[in-house]
């Protein structure tokens, strides 16, 4: 009896790997992406309008690190913009109310009693 040599079958030819989306989603996340076009629409050689569309698709790290973070300071997006932008108005309001203030106290009575009289006669208050 002879023996035989063991043939081993030839490893199974596989295909491109596949990934699920989560897999994708942490790729794209992780490393960015940007999506760029322009649509120009042209007539008689005449350009009418022109778009240009730049997508940045990314985790927050990654566009921080990318110099990106105007969602911080939209005050439609961020509640501390919001209130920093609140707060930043009502100094301004506050400035223009001291600011008329000291400017009525310099004035004569005369004067005020003038404004005073032009407000009322417009429908405002004295």
């Amino acid at each position: 009896m002879t023996e035989r040599g063991l043939v081993q079958p030839p490893p199974p030819i596989t295909g491109p790997r596949t990934c699920d989306l989560a897999e994708v989603l942490e790729r794209v996340l992780d490393k960015g992406i940007v999506i760029a076009g322009d649509i120009k629409i042209d007539l008689l050689d005449i350009e009418l309008l022109t778009i240009r569309l730049r997508l940045f698709v990314s985790s927050v790290d990654t566009a921080r690190k990318a110099g990106i973070d105007w969602w911080e300071t939209d005050p439609a997006l961020s509640s501390r913009a919001a209130r920093d932008a609140l707060a930043q108005e009502n100094a301004q309001l506050r400035d223009r109310l001291h600011a008329l203030e000291s400017r009525m106290s310099r004035m004569d009575p005369d004067e005020l009693s003038t404004i005073g009289t032009a407000t009322a006669e417009k429908g405002g208050d004295a």
